[in-house]
């Protein structure tokens, strides 16, 4: 919004300082506006509302322990493997070893006779 300063216009009439919205930027500020109170409007629910009426409360004592299972009973048996075979993975086959060059650098071609 720019602010317009104090003037006086050509017939004599003197115009007080004031603010002047641009061209579009009152529509533009009105449908934000209403979309602003809708999304506030439609969208603002508590916890409380999904519960009726009574905030939750988180009520957890730990170590968790389950009631339908009685304190005494065996402990759960172990996984163990059923297979008793052994099982054999391929193995990688050796590489061989990389070749070593017989070249030995910077290569002198005045040294091997070619007459370039």
């Amino acid at each position: 919004m720019p602010f317009v300063r104090p003037y006086m216009r050509s017939d004599g009439t003197p115009v007080r300082g004031h603010s002047r919205w641009a061209p579009g930027a009152r529509r533009e500020m009105t449908v934000f506006a209403v979309f602003g109170l809708a999304v506030l409007g439609f969208g603002h629910t508590s916890a409380a509302e999904g519960t009726g009426g009574v905030s939750p409360t988180p009520s957890v004592t730990y170590p968790i322990r389950f009631d339908d299972v009685p304190h005494n009973a065996p402990p759960v048996a172990v996984p163990r493997p059923t297979v008793s075979y052994p099982i054999r993975f391929d193995t990688p086959a050796p590489r061989k070893a990389a070749p070593t060059p017989s070249v030995s650098y910077p290569i002198d071609l005045a040294a091997l006779g070619g007459g370039r």
